[in-house]
């Protein structure tokens, strides 16, 4: 590369499972950049030779994001082309890569993202629920992590749009039994060794799922895809919540907030999920 012109950061998605699923230009990209930055190079190498790619390899974790992120920066403003490869899929996906891709922002470093594999895809198109909308949740915090956990799966009780989710084998029949105190029984697919030989998809319910691993041992990293409550049950929840308020502190709650009483009462109404004549007429008859 020329001296005086600044490098740049190539993120570039490696296989979750079969090794067919690399792109040619992720290939070409790893065997012309002057370094990659890897989160674990003893894995990582394994890949490259495979390919027969002999370009220099640096380690890029979870322990040396910040450090090493100004020193990768430092030589891409120096003129390097660096790639940043995870151990399997998309980097900054749950991945420290995020801070890398940051701080080169925040540096004036140029980023480019090679598309390719990435596991909450792939998981969520098997998984026969909904794909119009999702929220990737990633890990869940840790168990010894109790307050941040508990707080993390009150917010999930309420989405709607599709849920998903990483987790371990060790952890898997804990988190099962946490989500089902929280969200209820719900649809999920558990999907694990994705794209592989062995791949497994099993739709189920959460109470199911938490059948099926008390006599099966989970085995591989799974990736959780789980129903989101409907909108329907979310409103008839919201109404049932304000129904349980007199009619009086519930004009008066939006009275206070500045709206006519005519306003009120047709918000009212809707809160409750009735016509506005029907609140005009209780209200008479509390009045009464």
């Amino acid at each position: 590369m020329n001296e005086n012109e600044q490098g740049m950061l190539y993120l570039c998605a490696t296989p979750i499972g079969n090794l067919n699923d690399i792109t040619s230009r992720v290939l070409d990209t790893l065997r012309n950049v002057d370094l990659i930055a890897a989160e674990d190079t003893r894995n990582s190498i394994k890949l490259l030779n495979h390919f027969d790619i002999h370009t220099e390899l640096t380690s890029y974790h979870e322990y040396n994001k910040v450090e090493k992120a100004e020193y990768l920066i430092h030589k891409m403003q120096e003129g390097l082309d660096i790639a940043l490869i995870t151990d399997a899929g998309t980097p900054a996906i749950s991945d420290p890569g995020e801070v890398l891709v940051r701080m080169c922002h925040e540096a004036g470093v140029k980023v480019t993202s090679l598309p390719g594999p990435a596991a909450c895809i792939v998981a969520l198109t098997l998984s026969g629920l909904s794909t119009r909308r999702f929220v990737f949740e990633g890990f869940l915090p840790g168990a010894d992590d109790k307050k941040d956990r508990k707080r993390r799966l009150e917010l999930l009780k309420e989405e709607h749009r599709t849920i998903i989710m990483y987790e371990a084998p060790h952890h898997l029949k804990g988190t099962l039994k946490d989500l089902y105190e929280a969200l209820g029984d719900r649809k999920i697919s558990l999907c694990r060794e994705l794209t592989k030989k062995f791949e497994e998809v099993f739709p189920t319910t959460i109470e199911g799922a938490i059948r099926y691993y008390e006599e099966n041992e989970p085995r591989g990293e799974y990736v959780l895809v789980i129903e989101g409550v409907s909108l329907s049950d979310l409103e008839k929840k919201q109404q049932e919540e304000w129904t349980k308020m007199s009619l009086k502190d519930h004009m008066a709650y939006y009275e206070n907030a500045g709206m006519s009483h005519k306003d009120a009462m047709k918000q009212v109404a809707s809160d409750r999920g009735v016509g506005k004549r029907d609140i005009y007429k209780a209200l008479l008859e509390e009045e009464g």
